[in-house]
């Protein structure tokens, strides 16, 4: 993990409306500003996210990893405008995007401008292609009806050139075949490919991978990371990857987010994380990984549950299962201390160690 490690190295247009805002910093193309996005259900409000801030820096990947259901995926959905109400609904904070004429506030901005960026600017591989694409068409219609929505002058011949060429583009090697294809003719490497070019298709300036390598086996992982990577580079995107996989942030990011029970707990850059975590629970998360020159009659896992999120503690959400906790754990939530310029940590811990 560590050598893989290795390998990875203002402008302001303020219009009158609302959904404006001259806060976003031009080196980054998304800024997480105090998110919370909640579920209220029968049982209660689940904060799902919970006060969540980060950034996405211009042509970086950006890794956002933690248990399932820290919140992750709603953090992606999130941006995209994908959590409806009534029962999920973003109840404040701003997800500043950078576009080319100015920052907008995607939270306050009208709905039929986030259909404009949706799949165009932004776009976003999710987790199970399988049940992304539909069965009943092939898909090449499907990376078609992509091009055409946003492109709606386009020509008929004109955009099934440009599907076949995002096919080439992804490493298919039979484009024009796999373009009449439905997706059950398809295997799971080939599927995910589709989805990844579809993503690709309309040149987007940001790109969300939400455990883009599941399910997938080792060898066909490694060939979408690496196109990935490659593609990123190509088009000159952003990546935001979303995944529980450790290894696969130690081969794409440049920065890590670690998330827990709807929170950010430590940020940093993959370096700062893998070679000095802060948090325990990043400790946890980094000890839980195999590794192939270190040989255990058993897998380190983190002890106890992760709270309810119907009924969250006052105190850190992480105490109860910590084995560093202390008496001032029992306090109030920690504020994110500064260790350094790009690292930050959610922990008492860390409490009067400024940056370096």
């Amino acid at each position: 993990m560590i050598r893989k490690l290795e390998k990875n190295k203002k402008r302001r247009n303020i219009q009158p409306d609302e959904y404006k805002t001259q806060m976003a910093d031009a080196s980054n193309i998304v800024e997480f500003d105090n998110l919370c996005t909640y579920f209220f259900t029968d049982t209660g409000t689940v904060k799902a996210v919970d006060g969540v801030s980060f950034s996405v820096p211009q042509g970086s990947t950006v890794g956002v990893v933690g248990e399932s259901g820290c919140g992750k995926s709603v953090t992606s959905l999130s941006l995209m405008r994908l959590v409806q109400g009534p029962a999920g609904q973003i109840v404040s904070g701003q997800i500043r995007y950078n576009r080319a004429d100015g920052a907008v506030d995607m939270v306050k901005l009208p709905i039929e401008e986030v259909q404009k960026i949706r799949g165009n600017e932004i776009a976003m591989i999710f987790q199970e292609p399988m049940t992304s694409l539909n069965p009943v068409f092939t898909v090449g219609s499907q990376i078609d009806e992509a091009i055409t929505l946003h492109n709606p002058r386009m020509p008929e011949e004109e955009a099934k050139k440009r599907s076949i060429d995002m096919l080439k583009l992804v490493g298919i090697a039979n484009p024009e075949g796999v373009y009449k294809n439905y997706p059950h003719e398809l295997s799971g490497g080939m599927r995910q490919r589709v989805m990844i070019a579809m993503a690709l298709s309309c040149d987007p300036r940001l790109i969300i991978a939400d455990e883009p390598t599941t399910a997938l086996d080792v060898t066909i992982q490694a060939q979408i990371l690496d196109l990935l990577r490659s593609l990123k580079d190509k088009v000159d995107a952003s990546i935001m990857l979303i995944t529980h996989d450790l290894g696969v942030v130690a081969e794409m990011a440049d920065f890590v987010i670690v998330m827990y029970a709807g929170r950010v707990i430590e940020t940093g850059t993959a370096r700062e994380i893998y070679l000095n975590p802060q948090h325990p629970y990043t400790v946890g998360l980094l000890q839980a990984k195999p590794q192939v020159h270190r040989e255990v009659d058993r897998l380190y896992s983190i002890p106890g549950q992760v709270p309810s999120p119907v009924n969250m503690p006052s105190w850190c959400f992480f105490k109860d299962r910590c084995e560093k906790r202390f008496d001032k754990c029992d306090g109030d939530y920690p504020p994110m201390f500064q260790l350094s310029p790009t690292h930050l940590v959610a922990c008492w811990l860390c409490e009067g160690r400024g940056a370096e």
